[in-house]
């Protein structure tokens, strides 16, 4: 593993790739008081880069250019673990609009339907023997100065995705739910509007 830092935006010539693994760390779970502190990427070839994000100044947006481009570029696929997630937390401090999208925990629980196991920790041990450790998942990441074993974590949270992916997809076809996958992933956008404008208590497909 190796890590490459940036504060506020990536560098304008870094290339990643047509699929490119993604993560946020924020204060909290919740969009509307929990800021963006961190964005992960990672191209799957072990090298992870981060972007610590600043926080807004108040009356003013918080920009980040290069990341934006990036992860708006319909030619780039964009590989989460709940993306629904990420994507509010992307949409709400960076104005990214981030598509087409692929979601390991989604594609998990359309063919492991032989476990309630879907988180990435499970995954990653399940599918790829590899046992990753959480315990830096509930540390402060709005410090200005972020620990090495803060950044160590951060960096586990997409140097998998890609394996995942790779294990997932053939059991997708086999089991017949590729398509039905596909129609999810395109409908995350749309899933994490909802969630920011208010609609993920009650969820507006509840009864």
């Amino acid at each position: 593993m190796s890590i490459e830092f940036y504060r506020g935006d990536l560098p304008a010539d870094l290339k990643l790739g047509p699929v490119v693994a993604v993560d946020t760390e924020t204060m909290g779970l919740n969009h509307a008081r929990d800021r963006l502190c961190l964005v992960q990427l990672s191209q799957g070839d072990g090298k992870c880069h981060l972007v610590q994000i600043p926080k807004a100044v108040p009356g003013a947006k918080v920009q980040a250019p290069n990341l934006k481009a990036l992860l708006e570029d319909p030619k780039v696929l964009k590989l989460f673990h709940f993306a629904r997630f990420d994507l509010t937390a992307l949409k709400v401090t960076l104005d990214i609009d981030c598509a087409p999208v692929y979601c390991t925990k989604i594609a998990a629980k359309l063919v492991r339907t032989f476990t309630d196991r879907h988180g990435l920790k499970d995954l990653c041990k399940e599918l790829l023997g590899i046992d990753l450790s959480k315990q830096q998942q509930t540390s402060d990441w709005g410090a200005e100065t972020l620990t090495p074993e803060q950044l160590k974590y951060a960096a586990a949270d997409v140097l998998y995705l890609h394996q995942l992916k790779d294990k997932l997809d053939p059991i997708l076809a086999r089991e017949g739910r590729r398509q039905l996958a596909e129609s999810c992933f395109a409908f995350l956008p749309a899933r994490a509007t909802l969630d920011r404008l208010g609609w993920d208590q009650p969820d507006i497909f509840e009864h």
